[in-house]
C-alpha cells in the first residue's frame, strides 16, 4: 500500500527541531552557560563561603520561603476565583476576568508602589492591621503578599480552561448517586483539576523566585531579616561583586531546576494516574 509524508502547515521535524535548538542555545543555554563561567573564577572555598553566608542563607530562606507560602495560598484561592469564573454568571464578570490578568500587565515597580501604600502604618489597609497587631509593609509577611499579588494569574488562566471542560452534570450526577459536596470535590472534581493545580503551582513558584520589582519596596530589605535573593544579587552587583553575585544567582537556577522537576515528576504521575482510573 503506497504510503504518503504527512504534510504539516508549520515547517518539517528537521527544521523545526533546528530552529527550537538554535533558538533555545540563543536565548537560553549560552546567557546560563556564561552565569557558571564567571563563578568558575571563585575557587572552592570561596564560593562555598559565598553562598553560604549568613546572609545568602537568610535571603534563601525569604525567598524559597515566601514564594512556596505566596503559590499555596494561590493554588487555594487562585481555585475559588477561577471556579466563580467558569460556574456562575453575575453582573461585572467580565470586569473581574479583567482584573485577574491586571498582574500580567502592570509594572511590577508600580504593584509594589502600591502594595506598600496600601499595607504601610498609615495605608487603608496596614493602619487597621498595625492596629490588631500585624505588621505587612517592610517584613516578610508584605513580601509574601506582593508575591501572592503577582502569581495569581498563574493558577487562575492554568485551572479555569480544565473546569470549563467539565461539564456541570458531571457533579449532579454525583449528587443523585448519593454523594456529599465534599465527596463530590475530593473524588470527582480534585484528581481532575489536580495536573492544572500542579501546573499553576509551579508557574506561580517560580514567577515569585524571580520577582524583584513589586517586592524591593514592601520588603525594606533589610539584610538576614526582610532581604530577598534578587535584591541581594543586586547588591553585590552595585558593588562591583560579580563573581559573588553569579555564585548566588547559580545557588538560586539549580535549587528552582530541581524544583521545578520534582514538580514536573508529579504532574507527569498525576496525569497517568487520572488516564489509568476507570472511565477516563
Amino acid at each position: 500500500m503506497a504510503t504518503h509524508a504527512r504534510r504539516h502547515v508549520l515547517p518539517g521535524f528537521k527544521l523545526s527541531l533546528g530552529f527550537t535548538w538554535t533558538y533555545v542555545g540563543l536565548l537560553v543555554l549560552i546567557p546560563l552557560s556564561s552565569l557558571f563561567l564567571k563563578t568558575f573564577s571563585l575557587t572552592w572555598p570561596q564560593f562555598w563561603e559565598t553562598v553560604t553566608a549568613p546572609r545568602a542563607l537568610a535571603a534563601y530562606r525569604l525567598s524559597f520561603g515566601a514564594s512556596f507560602a505566596a503559590a499555596l495560598a494561590n493554588v487555594v484561592f487562585g481555585l475559588l476565583v477561577a471556579w466563580v469564573l467558569v460556574r456562575y454568571r453575575f453582573p461585572g464578570r467580565s470586569f473581574v476576568e479583567s482584573l485577574v490578568d491586571l498582574p500580567f500587565a502592570l509594572p511590577t515597580a508600580v504593584a509594589g508602589l502600591t502594595l506598600t501604600t496600601l499595607f504601610s502604618s498609615k495605608g487603608w489597609y496596614g493602619q487597621h492591621l498595625e492596629a490588631l497587631g500585624f505588621k505587612v509593609a517592610y517584613s516578610s509577611v508584605g513580601v509574601a503578599v506582593a508575591l501572592t499579588f503577582i502569581g495569581l494569574p498563574f493558577v487562575v488562566r492554568t485551572v479555569q480552561p480544565v473546569l470549563e471542560d467539565i461539564d456541570a452534570d458531571v457533579e449532579e450526577a454525583a449528587a443523585t448517586l448519593g454523594a456529599t459536596p465534599t465527596q463530590t470535590f475530593t473524588r470527582v472534581l480534585f484528581p481532575a483539576i489536580l495536573p492544572a493545580l500542579l501546573s499553576g503551582f509551579t508557574l506561580a513558584f517560580a514567577r515569585a523566585l524571580g520577582e524583584y520589582g513589586s517586592v524591593v519596596f514592601i520588603s525594606g530589605n533589610m539584610p538576614l531579616r526582610t532581604e530577598i535573593v534578587p535584591l541581594l544579587i543586586v547588591t553585590k552587583l552595585e558593588q562591583y561583586d560579580y563573581a559573588g553575585a553569579t555564585a548566588i544567582a547559580v545557588v538560586m537556577l539549580v535549587a528552582s531546576f530541581l524544583l521545578l522537576l520534582v514538580v514536573n515528576v508529579l504532574q507527569r504521575w498525576s496525569h497517568r494516574r487520572l488516564e489509568a482510573r476507570p472511565g477516563a
